[in-house]
């Protein structure tokens, strides 16, 4: 496994192609698996993440292949990455996650539910005033916590209590030109400290993610010591 930080070039112009896309979350997972040409014949090979350095676009990747830039257009710099982590270590974590729950309709078919949506939507048909409702801050730091919680034990980790901040939602609403249709997906960010409960579990989460959407830039899992 790599480990990579990908940066735009400074000297790329502001003119160029790369700004013209750089705000729609399709474009930019298309950019991204550019620098994985072997990947794209088979199951995608990397998870990433969008960040800004210095105002410019950049990226964390975890992948399988080193990333290769065909365009000229970035600075990569990678390294072999192999966590190894023990039992009861703790970590400061980043997370961006698509924060969703699966339930079945009626039919049997499956669907993802936002869950700051779905909360909105429980409060409205409860007939509660909006003005009783909490503030969004704080619906979303209370679901967004509810919902890791719920995921941590399988992912080989435990939240330490009052140490984790969910924040920085998004919805994010793109044209998919495969399908056809317009998707639209959610993102949050998390941060905090946690610790390794499973090894085994654990590691996986730092190279196979956390949720859906990581073809859109969730589920990398980033750590460091305190």
């Amino acid at each position: 496994m790599y480990m990579s930080r990908i940066r735009l070039r400074k000297d790329i112009s502001p003119q160029g192609p790369f700004w013209k896309r750089v705000g729609d979350a399709y474009q930019v997972h298309q950019w991204i698996w550019r620098l994985f040409p072997e990947g794209e014949s088979k199951k995608r090979p990397f998870l990433y993440r969008q960040e800004a350095h210095s105002g410019l676009p950049a990226f964390y990747t975890v992948s399988d292949i080193v990333p290769e830039d065909p365009d000229g257009i970035w600075n990569v710099e990678s390294k072999t990455y192999h966590p190894k982590t023990r039992e009861g270590e703790r970590y400061l974590f980043s997370l961006r996650a698509n924060p969703v729950r699966a339930k079945r309709d009626t039919e049997g078919r499956l669907h993802r539910h936002d869950i700051v949506m779905e909360e909105k939507k429980r409060m409205e048909k409860e007939g509660k005033d909006r003005t009783d409702w909490p503030p969004e801050g704080d619906l979303v730091q209370e679901q967004g916590l509810a919902w890791l919680s719920a995921r941590a034990e399988r992912c080989g980790f435990s939240l330490a209590d009052g140490h984790v901040r969910a924040d920085g939602y998004r919805q994010h609403r793109f044209y998919r030109p495969k399908g056809k249709h317009h998707v639209c997906l959610s993102s949050l960010d998390f941060s905090g400290l946690l610790t390794v409960i499973n090894r085994d579990r654990f590691g996986k989460s730092l190279t196979e993610g956390i949720g859906p959407a990581k073809s859109f830039g969730c589920g990398l899992l980033l750590i460091k010591r305190p």
